[in-house]
C-alpha cells in the first residue's frame, strides 16, 4: 500500500513539473488565427437566425418545415463546398496570397487568353476535396471560415422554394447555389478573380470591394431564389381597388425577434472571420460597429413606419429591416464611418416594407421569405453605397491597389465620392467597379438558376404525366411521393424532404 501511494505521489509530482515546462515550450496561437476560428463559430448563428426569422412569418406547420430546411442546407452546403466549391473559389488563391499554406493553390482558369494580361481568373481548379494542395492548415482555416457563408447562400433559395417546387428540384437549387454559384462569384470577388482585379487591370478604383462577401452570399442567393419563384410560383391575384392591403402576417413574433437577434450577433462574427483580411490596414472594432449600427438603423425605420401606418409596430417588418441593414453593413463594414453605416441601415430599413409592397401588389410575386426584398435589397444597397460613403481611411493595398499611395496621397485606402478630409474622391472609378460586380453576380446567378429550374420544371412535368393522376402505373407511388406531394402551392401539404 505504501509503495502504491509513493508511486502515485511521484507520478503526480512529475506531472506538475512537466505541465509548466510543456506550456512554456509551446508557441502561443496567433491572435488573428484565434479571432478567425472564434468568429467563424460565432458566424454560424447567422443562418440559424435567418431561418428563425423566416419561420416566424409562416404558419406553424410551414414554420416547422422551414426550420427543417436549415438541416438540409447544412448538409448540402458542407458536402458540396468540401467536394468542389472550395477548389472553385480558392484554387488559385496562391497567385495573389503569398503565405506558405497557399503555395500549391495556384491553378486558376480563365476564358481570356494571356493577351488580356493577368488577373482575369474565373474559376479555381485545385484543392478539390481538400486534398493535395488543399490539405494545409491555412486551407483548412479558410474552408472553416467560409462554411457559414456557403450555408447561408444555400439556405436562401431553399427557404424560398421549400414546398412550392418539386423536392428534387429544390435540393438541386440548393446545391447549385452553394456548390457552384457562391464559389464562382466568390472567386471573382475575393478569390483572386477578375472582379477583384478591375482596379489593377482597368483602373476602376480598388476593383470590386465587398468586405464580407455580401454579394456572393446574399445577392447570389436572392437571384437564385427569384429565378425559382418566377418559374414555379403563379402570379398572385390582383386585389380589388378598395381592398385594404395588409402587412405580411407574423404568426410567431417571438421566433422572428429571436431570429433577428441571432442574426445580428452572428453578423459580427461573420464580419471578422475572414483569415485573408489584412488587419494591419483595417480596424476590427470599426467593422463590428458598422454592422451593428447598420442593423440598428434597419430596425428603427420599419418600426416607425408601421407604427405610423397601422398604429402598432410590426415585429416582422422590424426584423426584416434589421436583416436588410445587417446585409448592407457586411458589404461596407470597416470602410465607412459609423454615421454612414447607421444612415445606410436606415435607408434599407425604410425600403424593406416599400419593396415588399411593390413585389406583392405590383409585381404580384409571392416573396413570403423576403429573399428579394430583404437580402437582395441589402446586398445591392451596401455594394453601391460603398462607392459613395467609403472615407479612404482604411483598406490600403486592398486587391493589390495603392499599397503605398493612392490618388497621389500616401496611406489612402478604399474611397468613394465623399472621402475624409484631406483625402481624394475616387469617382466614378469605384462606382463603376461596384456596378460591374453587382451586375455580374446577379445576372450570372439569375440566368444559370433560371436554366436549372427551367429544366427541372420540364422534367417534373414530363415525369408527372407518365403516371395516372400522379400516382398510377409502374413506380406510381414513388412518383406521387417525390413529385406530386412535394410540388404544392402551400407548405401544409408537404410530406417529403
Amino acid at each position: 500500500m505504501r509503495f502504491r501511494r509513493s508511486y502515485l505521489l511521484a507520478l503526480l509530482a512529475s506531472l506538475i513539473v512537466a505541465i509548466p515546462a510543456h506550456a512554456a515550450a509551446s508557441t502561443p496561437p496567433d491572435a488573428a488565427l484565434v479571432l478567425s476560428i472564434f468568429s467563424s463559430a460565432l458566424a454560424l448563428l447567422l443562418p440559424i437566425g435567418l431561418t428563425l426569422l423566416v419561420a416566424g412569418g409562416l404558419e406553424p406547420e410551414q414554420a416547422r418545415q422551414a426550420t427543417l430546411t436549415l438541416l438540409a442546407a447544412v448538409g448540402l452546403a458542407v458536402l458540396s463546398y468540401w467536394a468542389v466549391g472550395f477548389a472553385l473559389q480558392f484554387g488559385g488563391i496562391g497567385l495573389v496570397d503569398s503565405r506558405p499554406g497557399f503555395d500549391g493553390l495556384v491553378w486558376e482558369w480563365s476564358a481570356l487568353n494571356e493577351s488580356w494580361g493577368t488577373g482575369w481568373g474565373m474559376a479555381g481548379l485545385s484543392g478539390f476535396g481538400l486534398l493535395g494542395a488543399g490539405a494545409t492548415a491555412d486551407a483548412y482555416l479558410l474552408f472553416l471560415s467560409r462554411l457559414p457563408w456557403v450555408i447561408t447562400a444555400t439556405l436562401i433559395p431553399l427557404l424560398a422554394l421549400r414546398g412550392r417546387a418539386p423536392a428534387p428540384v429544390t435540393l438541386v437549387g440548393g446545391l447549385l447555389s452553394g456548390g457552384l454559384l457562391y464559389p464562382l462569384t466568390g472567386n471573382w470577388s475575393a478569390g483572386g478573380g477578375w472582379l477583384a482585379h478591375l482596379g489593377r487591370n482597368l483602373g476602376l478604383g480598388h476593383g470590386l470591394v465587398d468586405f464580407a462577401n455580401a454579394g456572393p452570399v446574399f445577392l447570389v442567393g436572392a437571384a437564385a431564389a427569384l429565378a425559382g419563384m418566377l418559374i414555379f410560383l403563379p402570379r398572385r391575384a390582383r386585389r380589388a381597388p378598395d381592398e385594404i392591403v395588409p402587412l405580411p402576417p407574423v404568426h410567431l413574433p417571438l421566433l422572428t425577434i429571436t431570429g433577428a437577434g441571432l442574426l445580428l450577433v452572428g453578423a459580427v462574427g461573420w464580419a471578422l472571420s475572414n483569415p485573408l483580411l489584412d488587419w494591419a490596414h483595417l480596424a476590427p472594432a470599426l467593422a463590428a460597429v458598422d454592422v451593428l449600427l447598420a442593423g440598428a438603423g434597419g430596425a428603427l425605420l420599419p418600426i416607425a413606419y408601421t407604427w405610423f401606418a397601422t398604429g402598432h409596430a410590426d415585429p416582422l417588418m422590424a426584423s426584416r429591416g434589421l436583416a436588410a441593414g445587417v446585409v448592407s453593413g457586411l458589404a461596407v463594414a470597416g470602410f465607412v464611418p459609423p454615421w454612414a453605416a447607421l444612415a445606410l441601415g436606415a435607408f434599407c430599413g425604410l425600403l424593406t416594407p416599400l419593396l415588399a409592397y411593390l413585389l406583392a401588389e405590383v409585381v404580384r410575386l409571392d416573396d413570403r421569405t423576403g429573399s428579394v426584398s430583404v437580402f437582395g435589397l441589402g446586398a445591392i444597397s451596401g455594394l453601391l453605397a460603398l462607392a459613395l460613403l467609403a472615407d479612404g481611411r482604411f483598406g490600403q493595398g486592398w486587391n493589390g491597389v495603392g499599397a503605398e499611395t493612392y490618388l497621389g496621397i500616401a496611406g489612402q485606402g478604399v474611397s468613394g465620392l465623399w472621402p475624409a478630409v484631406g483625402l481624394q474622391a475616387d469617382w466614378p472609378g469605384q462606382m463603376q467597379a461596384q456596378l460591374a460586380g453587382v451586375a455580374a453576380e446577379a445576372l450570372f446567378s439569375f440566368l444559370l438558376a433560371t436554366l436549372t429550374f427551367g429544366v427541372g420544371r420540364i422534367i417534373a412535368r414530363g415525369a408527372a404525366r407518365t403516371t395516372t393522376s400522379c400516382g398510377g402505373g409502374r413506380g406510381g407511388r414513388l412518383a406521387h411521393f417525390v413529385l406530386c406531394t412535394s410540388y404544392s402551392p402551400s407548405f401544409t401539404s408537404l410530406s417529403t424532404v
